[in-house]
């Protein structure tokens, strides 16, 4: 007891450790002191943190302290407690938990309340350790005091607001449900974007872009590859004669017949040949009878490439023939506008730089998916404008490709013969879906023009089934979707088409 009548450490203990409900206290005894965590009382002339304490001196005369009767005055009857005008309902006094099963006795509530109530407050953290966290809070990472303390420090910074929303952006690529297969159209979007800002001093030219980009997604795929994935068997196959041809090599044999074919576009455009090394070149390309000399035809190349090969290819051949097309594009680009019409013989034919350099585009992706498939690798078709130019050039070339077959008797016989450049008899080629369109393919001349109004029969396709087609993977027979009209001439333009496929 303090000197004034009152209980003064344990009332300081209870205001200060206790919740304060107004009305009758319980008994100090029910409450059980040690286990209240005790605040940090505040330096002399202070307040409390929270909460106001009230004042502990000696109260002025005359004014009765709450709580205290005065002297002489009549306590309140133990039967008729006395209770304030609209107070609140007191808690239930705490009672004596009844042990359980195993014999003990649980904690107080008012212990379990304030233990929460301390580790319910947010730590206290600097700025620096905050943006520290932010990599763990986008990755979910953080406990929930952290996650609370940086959650609200990004309310009020934002610096590290922007930060966090980069980093969630960053967390939602790492998920591993989604396609690891690249977009097709990613290159293209990328090196406008930066062209964009940067124009290239000497700029591709609009007609080698798809050799440029079917190259660049080629080398992505070997480059994933293994070394084992090398030695894969891949079966290559064309139309030839009527039927379907296959060939079996493998991932490094179809890479060395790539850069064997790719050396007729270098010696149009006056570099080194790829095959020199290999005993061949120029010298075996003359003919035995002393006539001039020639370029060797993309299959006699590619046997000469494999035969001299031994043992076969490995993950070396990468490296010369994504050397041998970057210094295709390169040249290609420094040679000038003039240079796109410079004639590139394949021995049987020849096709201007533009075509041939579209048709090595072709190429480069049809064996691409021939690979992909041997060493299970998602693979996508071209985009939808370099797949149109792809199909654009295999429907020119198929009026000669009809000559041709009419000249051996596979194609029915010229029915109007018209002058250079007038319309004539016509197939309507639509192709759907993807890089699609329409194509009037002229059926008696090659030099006629093909025309809508001279249409005799329709065939329709889907662009992916028509590349196949002239790649030569379905037969004429399983190629067509819809066809309308002349029979004789869809077979006959169908038959053309796959026999512009080759080795």
């Amino acid at each position: 007891m303090s000197g004034d009548g009152r209980e003064g450490g344990r009332r300081d203990d209870e205001v200060r450790g206790a919740r304060r409900i107004p009305g009758p206290r319980d008994a100090v005894d029910d409450l059980d002191l040690e286990t209240v965590e005790r605040p940090v009382l505040p330096p002399p002339g202070g307040s409390a943190p929270d909460e106001s304490v009230p004042e502990q001196g000696v109260p002025e005369e005359g004014v009765p302290e709450e709580g205290v009767p005065e002297e002489g005055a009549a306590a309140p009857e133990p039967d008729e407690p006395y209770e304030p005008e609209e107070r609140e309902e007191p808690e239930e006094p705490d009672r004596p938990e009844e042990p359980d099963e195993a014999g003990s006795v649980p904690e107080p509530p008012h212990a379990v309340t304030a233990d929460a109530t301390a580790s319910a407050s947010a730590p206290v953290l600097s700025h620096r350790v905050l943006k520290a966290l932010l990599g763990a809070w986008a990755l979910s990472a953080c406990s929930a005091e952290e996650t609370a303390a940086v959650e609200d420090h990004l309310t009020a910074c934002a610096p590290c607001a922007d930060e966090a929303l980069r980093l969630r952006d960053a967390v939602g690529l790492l998920h591993t449900d989604g396609s690891l297969d690249l977009d097709p159209a990613l290159r293209t979007r990328v090196l406008d974007g930066c062209l964009g800002r940067r124009p290239a001093r000497v700029p591709i030219p609009e007609w080698a872009t798809a050799y440029d980009a079917e190259t660049a997604r080629l080398d992505a795929l070997l480059r994933d590859i293994g070394d084992s994935d090398w030695h894969a068997p891949v079966r290559l196959q064309w139309f030839e004669d009527e039927r379907a041809v296959t060939r079996r090599t493998t991932v490094a044999g179809v890479v060395g017949h790539l850069m064997a074919v790719d050396g007729l576009l270098s010696a149009a455009l006056g570099l080194e040949d790829p095959l020199a090394g290999t005993g061949t070149g120029a010298a075996a390309g003359t003919e035995a009878s002393g006539g001039p000399e020639v370029p060797l035809s993309p299959t006699r190349r590619t046997e000469t490439y494999w035969a001299a090969t031994y043992p076969p290819a490995t993950r070396a051949v990468r490296e010369p023939w994504r050397a041998l097309t970057h210094e295709l594009i390169r040249t290609a680009s420094l040679a000038g506008p003039n240079v796109a019409e410079r004639s590139v013989s394949y021995g049987e034919f020849a096709l201007p730089l533009q075509d041939a350099l579209l048709d090595r585009a072709f190429e480069c992706w049809v064996h691409g998916t021939d690979i992909a498939e041997a060493v299970d690798y998602p693979y996508k078709p071209p985009s939808a404008a370099h797949l149109h130019r792809m199909i654009d050039l295999a429907a020119r070339m198929l009026p000669a490709a009809l000559a041709g077959r009419r000249g051996a008797g596979l194609a029915g016989p010229a029915r109007e013969l018209v002058a250079p450049g007038a319309p004539g008899r016509s197939v309507h080629l639509e192709v759907e879906g993807h890089g699609g369109g329409d194509w009037y393919i002229a059926l008696d001349s090659p030099a006629a023009v093909g025309s809508p109004d001279r249409a005799v029969a329709q065939v329709a396709l889907d662009g992916v089934e028509f590349c196949q087609l002239v790649a030569g993977h379905i037969s004429p027979v399983e190629a067509a979707a819809g066809q309308e009209g002349d029979r004789e001439a869809i077979r006959d333009v169908l038959f053309a088409s796959a026999s512009l496929s080759r080795l």
